[in-house]
């Protein structure tokens, strides 16, 4: 129950803020009319009543795509022993910089399945 409470709250925040922010536009074109009722000797009628009329307009969000050029900074990392790397998108014929060392062998003995 609380979520449904939860969600209508949501809801009305929304819409206030869709019409506040002009996104969302509602004029009554036409008002409301309560029917008219009537009671006979044979039980109660009702004649007439319209009900309200409105004109909704709402904003338009257009979504595309352009082509920009982004500045990439340059990184350079400084290991512990002092050296400089050079900068990661350096230009060819540079040294590289120190590589990671290798994963330590395992312990556990492997085995070849065809040597049985």
């Amino acid at each position: 129950m609380r979520a449904i409470i939860l969600i209508l709250i949501l809801l009305i925040v929304a819409a206030i803020a869709a019409i506040a922010t002009g996104f969302l536009d509602i004029d009554q074109t036409q008002p409301a009319e309560v029917p008219r009722v009537t009671t006979t000797e044979n039980g109660i009628q009702a004649q007439g009543g319209q009900p309200p009329a409105f004109d909704v307009e709402t904003g338009k969000i257009e979504v595309g795509t352009r082509e920009a050029t982004v500045p990439v900074p340059d990184i350079r990392v400084n290991p512990a022993d002092g050296r400089q790397q050079p900068a990661q998108g350096a230009q060819p014929g540079t040294q590289p910089g120190p590589q990671p060392a290798p994963p330590p062998a395992s312990s556990v003995p492997t085995t070849n399945a065809t040597q049985q």
